[in-house]
């Protein structure tokens, strides 16, 4: 095991069906097709698909008496998002011990489920947070608003990476301001635009590969892991978003993780397509 990811899996119900997903899902899956061996810490229910939705991927599920499920609405792109059922909380105290000195750690909370300062638990790790789960709340029908991420300084010590889509705590550019100057390198996804970088007081537009949309669900979740593992290959921020702007933009052109693509054609791309970045310093 050299790539762990700990949330909620989720089953998405969209036009009648439900397809498992959650950030851990699609992070172990991204990771399994770039050729390393994933681990998933999650708590559900027995109504989960373990063998259909994770192949390959070990997999440590804590008993609840429901799985997270969401149902999905888009409208031009834009998700209106309704939770059905929510398992219960993962304690920093479920992780193995074994589990604790992993390369690549993706915490990738879907409903409040993980307290962040679980980065703690991982000294020897490159770490990533996730944070679109912990801005969500809702309301007695289950329709699902942002709120503000309480407290994020208290896994800035522990995090190497943040990732977070321009709509998450619906869009609030205080929010984002304040997350982009609290962590020391932060990514924020902008769909068909792609990404920005930001480190150092610098931001840098990373272009995204042009693609066919078929189902945006998963596609942040994709590009975290996807760029957890470049940067933890090659140590270069900026060319580890170009590198998950690229494998996200695949992932997307298929429903759910169907699309995510293998290295061999993320890397065929990337030797066609070169990138050199422009900083623009942060106002």
């Amino acid at each position: 095991m050299d790539f762990l990811a700990i949330g909620h899996v989720t089953l998405d119900r969209r036009n009648g069906t439900f397809t498992p997903g959650g950030t851990v899902t699609f992070a172990a899956l991204t990771a399994r097709k770039l050729g390393y061996r994933p681990a998933v810490l999650t708590r559900a229910g027995d109504d989960f698909p373990w063998e259909e939705a994770l192949p390959g991927v070990t997999v440590h599920r804590l008993p609840s008496p429901v799985t997270t499920t969401f149902r999905n609405i888009y409208v031009n792109s834009h998700r209106i998002q309704y939770v059905d059922a929510v398992a219960d909380p993962i304690p920093p105290d479920a992780v193995p011990e074994e589990w604790r000195h992993v390369p690549m750690v993706l915490l990738g909370a879907v409903a409040a489920e993980l307290d962040p300062a679980m980065a703690a638990l991982f000294p020897e790790s490159l770490v990533a947070v996730v944070p679109q789960g912990l801005g969500r709340q809702w309301d007695e029908t289950g329709r699902v608003y942002p709120r503000r991420w309480s407290h994020p300084q208290v896994a800035q010590p522990y995090t190497d990476l943040l990732v977070f889509s321009k709509e998450d705590f619906g869009g609030d550019p205080e929010i984002h301001r304040e997350l982009i100057h609290t962590f020391p390198l932060v990514v924020v996804t902008l769909s068909e635009q792609g990404s920005i970088v930001y480190q150092h007081g610098v931001a840098t537009p990373v272009p995204p590969r042009p693609a066919r949309e078929v189902d945006p669900t998963g596609a942040g979740d994709v590009f975290t892991a996807a760029m957890l593992i470049r940067l933890y290959e090659t140590g270069d921020p900026l060319q580890a978003a170009y590198f998950a702007n690229v494998v996200a933009s695949f992932a997307i052109e298929d429903v759910g993780p169907k699309g995510i693509p293998d290295r061999e054609t993320v890397e065929a791309y990337l030797e066609e397509h070169p990138w050199s970045p422009i900083e623009v310093p942060v106002l």
